[in-house]
């Protein structure tokens, strides 16, 4: 169930990893992942239900939120909706991760999945 304390603490914890991201890209970061974790599931469709649940909120409004984390400008709503450059996280998230590892080896893994012709997921894992 959404605790929104718990949001709230990891959402505190993303900001400071993640500093060239507004604050509203930050929000819906945070709530992506805290939703994905919590419907176990990162489809959309969970995340959404799950989020506007706890958070007492239209169902379709979290998905409309939710969505536009991904899509590209001219699909946002809002005249100040703004493009989030993606290859500019990775840095930083592969750092965040980098300050916790003890090691002296540190293995990738990369994939390339093609949804269609319309999206392409480039995934990078840290092993």
């Amino acid at each position: 169930m959404f605790c929104q304390a718990g949001f709230d603490q990891w959402r505190a914890t993303i900001m400071p990893h993640l500093p060239h991201l507004s604050k509203s890209q930050a929000t819906v970061l945070a709530l992506w992942s805290f939703g994905m974790v919590l419907a176990r599931s990162c489809a959309l469709t969970a995340v959404s239900h799950l989020l506007a649940k706890g958070m007492k909120r239209q169902e379709q409004t979290v998905r409309q939120q939710l969505r536009e984390w991904y899509d590209e400008v001219p699909r946002k709503r809002g005249p100040k909706r703004q493009a989030l450059p993606v290859e500019t996280c990775f840095p930083v998230l592969l750092g965040w991760v980098v300050s916790w590892w003890q090691g002296t080896q540190l293995a990738l893994a990369i994939d390339a999945t093609a949804l269609g012709t319309r999206f392409v997921v480039l995934a990078v894992s840290v092993l």
